[in-house]
């Protein structure tokens, strides 16, 4: 494709064991351990208290899970949410195909490698729509001016599909650039100001951060322009045991994240008290913007079509062999809480009915 550089790629999916014992062995284990501190890896994953742990991602499109996290609003059911603690964004997604976790909060495009490669993984329910932004140096303005410009972004992420997209919608071929992957969004946030990279492609609320806080910065695109308005970009991804050996479990994480989603749409303010600072280092005014132009939405149904059409594009790009099939999505038990939990449901602003 075209020449890249930088620091972090993800793994040979297709050459991975995907069982937790062939996983135990490794060396990666040692990694999560002292990341998140003795005592998490007691059992496997999904242990007999029904603690779920997981990944997650930076993005406002997590504002639902921070929030479950922060609160337990699963505890109220017998569930506790533990956050893995990842390096970079590859550990994140190679953390759910290997077994280190039971679920994981990630770009669609990420979860659709993994499915590929054969890990077993589902998708069992929705993070955030739009939020995915473009923003170049001033002057930038125009696909054009991008040819042999370096980009900053994020391998096999949502946010390296939209630029491939958008060049492509406006004309220039993705190999006409350079691609610099980062290893997370702070990451990719400083390079930017430093003038490091050209331009960028990165979450809310990062991307308002950049436009605020660099003068003259040019927002290229906010994904709509290309996907339309309620676009999805980040899922709920979990393992198949998990998910035939303790459905419970997922729907009171689910349902947790439903009451998140329904506190952030009734008292955006207050979630931002608890929310900035921990979880986002950015400022309340920019997380306040950005909110509003990153809702993190629970029920992803209608974007079911969505998320396998653009696999169109993972498959031009060389990351998947063939699409996946409808099977790769199971709202089964999405549908199940919101039939037990109408009163939350039916006062949700953002949903698919």
């Amino acid at each position: 494709m075209c020449d890249r550089f930088g620091c972090t790629h993800l793994p040979d999916f297709k050459s991975m064991d995907f069982s937790r014992r062939k996983f135990m062995r490794t060396a990666a284990l040692s990694t999560l351990v002292m990341a998140v501190g003795p005592g998490m890896m007691s059992g496997v994953a999904h242990a007999a208290d029904s603690t779920i742990k997981t990944t997650y991602g930076n993005g406002f499109c997590n504002l639902n899970y921070f929030l479950t996290n922060a609160l337990q609003l699963a505890k109220p059911d017998g569930v506790t949410l533990e956050f893995a603690s990842t390096p970079t964004f590859a550990d994140q997604v190679t953390f759910l195909g290997t077994g280190q976790v039971d679920a994981g909060l990630m770009p669609y495009t990420s979860f659709m490698a993994l499915f590929d490669a054969g890990a077993p993984v589902k998708i069992v329910a929705g993070g955030g729509i739009e939020g995915c932004v473009i923003v170049a140096q001033p002057g930038l303005d125009s696909a054009e001016k991008l040819k042999g410009k370096t980009l900053g972004t994020f391998q096999l992420d949502t946010l390296e599909v939209l630029p491939y997209d958008w060049l492509k919608k406006h004309g220039v071929s993705y190999k006409d650039v350079n691609v610099r992957y980062m290893g997370s969004v702070p990451e990719g946030v400083e390079a930017f100001k430093a003038g490091a990279l050209d331009w960028i492609c990165t979450i809310e609320p990062y991307g308002t951060a950049l436009t605020n806080d660099v003068k003259g910065a040019v927002m290229l695109s906010d994904g709509t322009d290309i996907y339309g308005k309620g676009y999805t970009d980040c899922v709920l991804a979990v393992r198949t045991d998990l998910l035939t050996q303790n459905p419970t479990a997922i729907k009171a994480l689910i349902k947790g994240m439903f009451k998140a989603q329904l506190m952030a749409e009734t008292d955006p303010s207050g979630v931002l008290d608890k929310l900035v600072g921990s979880y986002y280092k950015t400022s309340r005014e920019n997380a306040t913007i950005a909110m509003t132009r990153q809702p993190s939405v629970v029920d992803a149904r209608n974007q079911t079509q969505f998320i396998l059409d653009r696999t169109d594009s993972l498959v031009e790009m060389g990351y998947i062999k063939k699409k996946p099939t409808r099977d790769a999505i199971d709202w089964t038990l999405l549908e199940q809480v919101i039939a037990e939990n109408q009163d939350t449901y039916s006062k949700l602003k953002y949903k698919s009915a």
